[in-house]
């Protein structure tokens, strides 16, 4: 059973659907700017793929061994982290800010898209062009040359731009009635404001950072606060998608929209404290970067927990779904299994190793699966032909249980005391448990690659042919 309904996203009467949580089929002209954004998040994805097997192969025993330095390791790392997390997640946001906003200002979106293009284009050229080591800090790792920062600061005005017209366009009221998608337009409006409440961060931090802070200090304090905030805008897209996802497989949520409303504004109110923790304390403190850490780990699980549970509860209750929904029931459900194991593995966090990147690797995971099953209800509305269900099917399965290897392989590893952000010798794999810790987690990286793979043929050839 698929769900879909005009919603008041576009300003248009809703048909009664029950109580679903369903985005409708956007104008024709915010089906062309969707679409931009959607091939953007698509190249943005096929960058990441090739530096992600170059990194896995990096920390993959003896076969690291032929690659020359760690530095290639850690560039590599860099440009793969920002174009399969920051530039992957942000360019799908545009996608649903997009899809969802009614065709007004279109062309401050159309801005926003050249903005964020050319973005991405100069920092995957940046390591190419230009001189500059990278520098391994949290949330944004970057390579300290102008032109990578160039091609950040270009993207992120470009995502600035679109959330600040996702503000003036998306309506969110009158919600709570059960007959509409206006929850889970108010669940993009929530994320839109937290992404302008990330850039405010970062501008903060810019502004208030000590002219002699240089290196890893210096980067670590800009993005802290900021990379903090980000990881919220992230859960609320994640949690629209895991609403929508159930919806269309037919399961019906033991939500009302009124308390699904309650909930993702509870999921965004913490970002609410950013401008109290930077007046506070210093920029480059411990205790500025203490309370950013306390806030996502009271605030985090706000939302995301009974979100979750009322999921589970209402796919169990629908069983397994029809062929025509199976990839979008494929993706729910092992987004939500990794976010669950990464989530999990959090509470063994206890030092600098692998085991920080287990968590973040099914965190993240679950985003990325959580925004690939919402492609596939995407593509149809945006003028593309369906994809290909078999193949589709089977993609977020290869997939999730690569990423689930590799976070099982990280997290032994972390166990055996293996650092994280280090590759080939560096990586000090003496015992037995550390080397086949290491080695799962090459194989899984391998498997989830594969599974990135196919999304990505899944996607194109859905975007290459017109509609049948």
């Amino acid at each position: 059973m698929t769900v879909s309904a005009e919603s008041k996203c576009t300003g248009d009467a809703l048909p009664d659907v029950g109580g679903a949580f369903a985005l409708p089929t956007p104008h024709q002209s915010s089906q062309r700017l969707a679409a931009g954004w959607m091939w953007l998040s698509f190249a943005a994805l096929v960058g990441a793929g090739f530096f992600a097997l170059l990194v896995v192969l990096a920390r993959t025993p003896y076969v690291s061994d032929l690659f020359p330095t760690v530095d290639f390791f850690r560039s590599a790392l860099v440009v793969h982290v920002d174009l399969s997390v920051l530039l992957w997640f942000f360019a799908f946001a545009g996608v649903l800010w997009g899809a969802a906003s009614p065709p007004r200002l279109l062309f401050l979106g159309w801005v926003a898209l050249l903005l964020a293009v050319s973005g991405v284009l100069v920092v995957v050229v940046s390591p190419f062009v230009s001189a500059g080591g990278p520098i391994m800090n949290n949330y944004v790792p970057v390579l300290e040359n102008r032109v990578f920062l160039t091609g950040l600061l270009l993207f992120a005005c470009g995502i600035g731009l679109l959330a600040l017209r996702g503000l003036l366009t998306i309506p969110f009221n009158r919600v709570g009635s059960g007959r509409d998608g206006g929850v889970l337009c108010f669940g993009l409006y929530a994320a839109a404001a937290a992404t302008v409440m990330a850039l405010v961060a970062f501008s903060w931090a810019f502004a208030t950072i000590p002219f002699f802070v240089r290196g890893l200090p210096y980067y670590e304090a800009l993005f802290w606060g900021g990379g903090h905030v980000m990881q919220f805008v992230y859960s609320l897209l994640m949690l629209v998608g895991w609403l929508w996802l159930a919806t269309e497989c037919g399961a019906r949520l033991p939500l009302t929209p009124r308390v699904a409303l309650v909930l993702f504004a509870l999921g965004a109110a913490p970002v609410l404290f950013t401008p109290m923790i930077y007046a506070l304390y210093e920029t480059n403190s411990g205790a500025n970067m203490g309370m950013f850490t306390q806030m996502m780990r009271v605030g985090g699980s706000l939302a995301v927990v009974p979100i979750g549970l009322a999921v589970v509860f209402a796919i169990w209750k629908r069983g397994y779904p029809d062929a025509a929904v199976r990839p979008q029931f494929a993706a729910l459900l092992c987004s939500l299994v990794l976010f669950a194991v990464g989530g999990g593995i959090s509470l063994l966090i206890k030092d600098s190793n692998t085991i920080i990147t287990a968590h973040y690797h099914g965190t993240g995971g679950a985003v990325s699966l959580a925004f690939m099953g919402m492609a596939f209800v995407l593509l149809p509305k945006l003028g593309f032909r369906t994809p290909d269900l078999k193949l589709a099917s089977w993609m977020p399965y290869v997939y999730g249980i690569g990423q689930l290897l590799h976070i099982i392989g990280l997290l032994w590893s972390g166990g055996y005391g293996v650092q994280r952000k280090v590759a080939g010798a560096a990586q000090e794999l003496h015992s037995f448990g550390q080397v086949a810790g290491m080695g799962l987690m090459g194989i899984g990286g391998l498997i989830a690659v594969v599974g990135g793979l196919m999304f990505l043929v899944v996607v194109f050839r859905a975007m290459r042919a017109r509609p049948i």
